[in-house]
């Protein structure tokens, strides 16, 4: 077992990659709200960075955005390998270790789609790029059952989210400071929002396994389009834009203030530790 310390290199790496992460949603909610005040409708991630080509800091932020996932990937492999927040090897820790790799390896994806637009005017598929990879799995021995699988387990770490921001466990792994304590509740829905569209994601690849209609699954640009659809709809997608946007507050304040167990110094306060103080002297 790596001694605390041996990972100080991996603070930098893990720290860029938060904050690439908070750019993207930044870009997403963004472009989404202004669209939907504007008439127009929610946009999914793929759709979103390609409207920043031909603008004027379309290619550096696209750049910063590639090297923001490529970093959150390298770091997500990184945290499950050496396990370096402690997450443990019982079954609860397994699967969240295992779905470091998962988010991982589709950041880095997020992160290429960026890198493409840039040499090539292309976001790799957007959306459809979805819809393509189901379909393609339904033809295959068994198809139905693995998208079943994949759709429960992705509605699973939407229930996680959601379980997270409920207990705010995600306070455990942030300096308790100042800042962290006075926008906890932006944290707290940032966090729910995340989980509630990743829910949405896992229902509608559910569905479309179900169905056999590639086309019902898709991403947030599908979550938005399913929103619009409900009564009150362009509240609701409204009010989605605002929590992506305190997500992307999440991401940065992780940026900033993430506590790396094995990697930084265990005397650190954390914001559950400050809570509990502070609660406990009044």
């Amino acid at each position: 077992m790596a001694k605390d310390g041996d990972f100080d290199w991996a603070i930098p790496v893990m720290r860029t990659g938060y904050a690439g992460r908070a750019l993207v949603y930044v870009v997403v909610a963004g472009i989404s709200l202004w669209s939907v005040l504007h008439g127009g409708q929610g946009e999914g991630t793929s759709s979103a960075l390609a409207q920043l080509e031909g603008s004027a800091w379309g290619t550096p932020v696209l750049l910063a955005i590639f090297l923001g996932m490529a970093c959150y990937a390298v770091w997500r492999l990184i945290d499950a390998a050496w396990d370096l927040e402690c997450y443990g090897t019982d079954g609860e820790g397994a699967v969240a270790r295992i779905g470091m790799c998962v988010t991982g390896v589709i950041h880095l994806g997020i992160g290429i789609g960026a890198l493409l637009i840039v040499f090539t005017a292309s976001g790799g598929g957007g959306e459809s790029s979805i819809s393509k990879a189901v379909g393609m799995v339904l033809e295959w021995p068994g198809g139905r059952w693995i998208l079943l699988a994949a759709g429960l387990a992705t509605l699973g770490a939407g229930a996680y989210y959601v379980k997270k921001a409920y207990k705010r466990d995600y306070r455990q792994h942030l300096r308790g400071n100042h800042f962290t304590r006075n926008w906890d509740p932006a944290l707290r829905a940032g966090v729910a929002a995340q989980g509630f569209v990743v829910a949405v994601i896992g229902v509608l690849i559910i569905y479309a396994a179900w169905t056999y209609s590639p086309d019902r699954a898709g991403g947030l640009g599908s979550v938005f389009s399913w929103l619009s659809g409900q009564p009150y709809g362009q509240a609701l997608v409204l009010a989605l834009c605002a929590g992506l946007l305190c997500f992307a507050l999440f991401c940065a304040v992780n940026a900033v203030f993430r506590i790396v167990p094995r990697a930084s110094d265990p005397d650190i306060p954390t914001l559950a530790a400050r809570i509990k103080a502070r609660a406990e002297a009044n």
